[in-house]
């Protein structure tokens, strides 16, 4: 069974750094796709990076772009980052971390697995 457990959320000021971590349990980590999405208060859902099994290809959205990477360790922590920089107060949301093991475009596909999120609050 897959579980993902996210981690590394917090309150920082505009401007400042974090990274998230979201660590895979229970299966060979490496066949899945993973990504990472946010939701803010009364918006949608909004995907925010996406990284291939192999790590070899990443994805961000134009609304993080030059500010956060994703990436993943596959060898011995099954776990994929996401870092975020110069934060906006935008940027508040809580990001959840998601896995799949479909053959779908990585930049696009569903995801059938979810973390429970880890809130991110950007103050001025």
């Amino acid at each position: 069974q897959v579980q993902l457990v996210e981690s590394g959320g917090g309150l920082v000021q505009a401007g400042g750094s974090l990274r998230l971590s979201c660590v895979d349990s229970g299966h060979t980590f490496s066949n899945y796709r993973m990504g990472w999405f946010r939701q803010a208060p009364g918006k949608e859902r909004e995907r925010v990076a996406a990284i291939s099994r192999s790590g070899d290809n990443t994805y961000v959205s134009d609304s993080v772009k030059g500010r956060f990477s994703i990436s993943r360790n596959n060898i011995t922590k099954n776990t994929v980052y996401l870092q975020m920089s110069a934060l906006k107060l935008e940027d508040t949301a809580v990001y959840y971390c998601a896995a799949s093991a479909t053959k779908s475009d990585f930049t696009s596909g569903p995801y059938e697995y979810w973390g429970q999120g880890t809130q991110v609050t950007v103050s001025s």
